[in-house]
């Protein structure tokens, strides 16, 4: 028995037919046509396509060495559960998280020890600079929040992040469109041509980043990306003297997730890079494969200021490699509205002397 093949419209998806009338395959919906050949083409590739496979090696990080966490603590926040490492000889001293006092819990163990770590390149003072350049310029924000938000509160911290590393094979299957329009003295005619395109090829990724701190907001780390890991040393617990280490707690298995969407998003904007010439272009099927993908353990450098204004907290971070610092800043609502009034009577006596010169020509 012969079983009738049946082909959806790549335009609309609706169900086409022969038409004898143009000898072409024709969608009755969107009025497309298609030569067999390609349609036939078209639906093999769709038969062929394959799933993502996204796999990673998270058993990559080693235990601590016998004796090496020996001078180093455990401090807990009794407000927000933070939890952070100092050495033995740290002072007193006040959650990067919260503001709030924190208390010794004991001696760091049964954690996984850091493959590597980026050393502080920019001191408490570079911080302090920055911040107040960060400052500069902005004639909206109200001058109490410069005199009271605790520069000199700003504290030096690891922050931990899981590194993925892996090689990745991809195929993207893009729609796209060419737009033609010409006229005669009757009409005006618009010709639309759809095609199918597609893109193969392989990318490699090295240390894509995820923070592993639910402390730290996602955007906030990632807005003070990049860090430059050519810079990175295997770790030594010398390197916290003098700082603050956060303890991770989002593991790497829970930080897959957002590894995935990071390295399918840039191999995709990598492949579509490549697709011009096209009035549209619409993703309409991606496959990334991922072939020896590994993750580690790594600490990065930041200095952090958490601070209060009318009852709102604001969060200021700097790339204590690289020197980038962000942050949102407070609106200082009385300046705004004097600034809206000048600008608006601004426009007002513009507009009134625009009036008055036409009204006398």
């Amino acid at each position: 028995m012969s079983v009738l093949q049946e082909y959806k419209c790549p335009c609309c998806g609706g169900a086409i037919g022969f038409d004898s009338d143009v000898q072409k395959m024709k969608c009755p919906f969107c009025d497309s046509e298609f030569e067999m050949e390609s349609l036939a083409s078209y639906d093999n590739e769709l038969k062929t396509q394959q799933d993502d496979s996204m796999s990673w090696d998270t058993d990559a990080a080693e235990s601590w060495r016998p004796g090496e966490t020996d001078g180093l603590r455990v401090y807990v926040c009794s407000s927000c559960g933070g939890e952070i490492v100092g050495d033995e000889n740290m002072a007193a001293t006040l959650c990067p998280f919260c503001d709030n006092a924190v208390v010794l819990k004991g001696q760091l163990s049964g954690e996984l020890r850091p493959d590597l770590v980026i050393p502080f390149k920019k001191d408490k003072k570079d911080a302090k600079k920055a911040l107040l350049e960060h400052y500069k310029g902005k004639r909206l924000l109200p001058k109490i929040f410069k005199d009271e938000n605790h520069i000199e509160e700003l504290k030096g911290i690891y922050v931990p992040f899981w590194l993925f590393d892996t090689d990745t094979d991809a195929d993207v299957r893009y729609r796209a469109t060419k737009v033609r329009c010409w006229s005669d003295s009757q009409y005006n005619y618009t010709e639309t041509s759809h095609y199918s395109v597609s893109r193969s090829g392989s990318v490699g990724f090295e240390n894509v980043p995820v923070d592993g701190s639910t402390k730290m907001e996602d955007d906030l780390m990632e807005s003070i990306e990049p860090f430059d890991l050519r810079e990175g040393v295997d770790f030594q617990t010398a390197y916290l003297a003098g700082y603050l280490a956060d303890k991770y707690d989002v593991t790497a298995e829970q930080s897959i997730d957002r590894a995935n969407q990071r390295i399918k998003q840039s191999t995709e904007d990598a492949f579509r890079s490549t697709v011009n010439g096209y009035a549209t272009v619409t993703t309409e099927h991606s496959s990334v494969r991922f072939n020896n993908g590994r993750a580690r353990y790594a600490l990065m450098p930041v200095w952090i200021l958490n601070t209060k204004w009318n009852g709102k907290k604001y969060t200021f971070a700097m790339n204590a490699q690289t020197g980038k610092m962000v942050g949102d800043l407070p609106l200082d609502k009385k300046a705004y509205t004097r600034w809206f009034v000048g600008i608006a009577a601004a426009v007002t006596a513009v507009s009134f002397a625009a009036s008055f010169i036409i009204s006398l020509l």
